[in-house]
């Protein structure tokens, strides 16, 4: 079969938007033609590509959103190559973790994005990220998942490191005998969110049992949780690339000197991609292993690694 063109490009925007009137206007037709054309590619395909309610992508519908977000790569790729002087961006979106955002991925970023490309970064939970790829709604993603959706594949970036710190009076007035469970259930600890599972994971493995009941504050990124700790308002887990400058001004202590919890990357990317596409990924991972912790690949994802190691 011969694909529509037009057919796909609405397809594509109408997952985009995950709405018929909103794709109409960006494609500045009327709602029954976005509906005609994707009733007719569905019958084309002999399937259904769109969950109508929430109108979101069927299995199938994800795969062929990657052939229409590689055609549209492979399309600039062959263009920037006939005529290097081409203004024309095509949009690359990449799902990330907020700390490697704020931390190494940023620099990345900023060199992706001086690229022919138009780039859109998704950032959510390092356990999370998998999802958004796997909806098709991204080329690649940062993730701690090992295991790599059907057509993907993931290779391992290197682990992310973290130390449990706080200010020093904080430190001095909620942990005078250092980290045991009393004081941790009275202590507040500063998360990222609610699904930001590395806090509970950092206590069970220190204090060899799940804890539960601590007071929690919730500060939705990186830059806010730092700041929250240095002032005092609680205690966290936060990136050595952001904490050592900081231990070693003495605006920060370490709690558990002892420790640091490493949470393993992995870049998940297609398996077969157009070259602009794989030079990203070349690149991602190229700087990821320069700046990452290179540590022997173990079966935890999520380790509390002894510092004299």
């Amino acid at each position: 079969m011969n694909f529509d063109r037009q057919q796909l490009e609405t397809f594509s925007v109408l997952v985009e938007t995950r709405h018929y009137v909103q794709a109409a206007r960006v494609l500045n037709v009327t709602r029954g033609a976005v509906s005609q054309r994707i009733i007719a590619l569905e019958e084309a395909f002999g399937t259904r590509l769109i969950v109508r309610a929430g109108v979101t992508p069927t299995p199938a519908g994800v795969m062929l959103l990657h052939h229409i977000q590689a055609l549209k790569l492979l399309e600039a790729d062959t263009l920037q190559r006939i005529r290097p002087d081409a203004s024309s961006r095509t949009r690359v979106r990449i799902a990330v973790n907020a700390d490697s955002l704020a931390t190494w991925f940023g620099p990345v970023a900023c060199t992706i994005g001086k690229e022919n490309v138009a780039l859109e970064l998704i950032v959510d939970d390092q356990d999370h990220t998998l999802a958004v790829l796997a909806r098709g709604e991204a080329m690649g993603c940062v993730s701690t998942a090992r295991t790599a959706p059907s057509g993907f594949v993931a290779e391992l970036l290197g682990a992310m490191e973290y130390e449990c710190v706080a200010s020093p009076s904080f430190a001095e007035v909620n942990f005078p005998q250092g980290l045991n469970l009393r004081d941790v259930l009275a202590a507040p600890a500063v998360l990222f969110n609610r699904k930001d599972a590395l806090h509970a994971a950092f206590l069970e493995q220190l204090l060899g049992f799940s804890v539960n009941g601590y007071v929690t504050h919730y500060f939705p990124s990186p830059e806010a949780l730092l700041s929250g700790v240095r002032a005092g308002v609680g205690y966290g887990l936060v990136p050595t690339m952001q904490a050592q400058p900081l231990i070693e001004s003495g605006d920060l202590v370490t709690l558990a000197p002892q420790h640091t919890v490493c949470v393993d990357l992995y870049w998940h990317h297609w398996m077969t991609a157009p070259p602009n596409a794989q030079a990203i990924s070349n690149l991602i991972v190229r700087e990821a292993r320069q700046v990452l912790v290179q540590r022997p690949s173990s079966s935890a994802q999520i380790g509390v690694s002894s510092a004299e190691n």
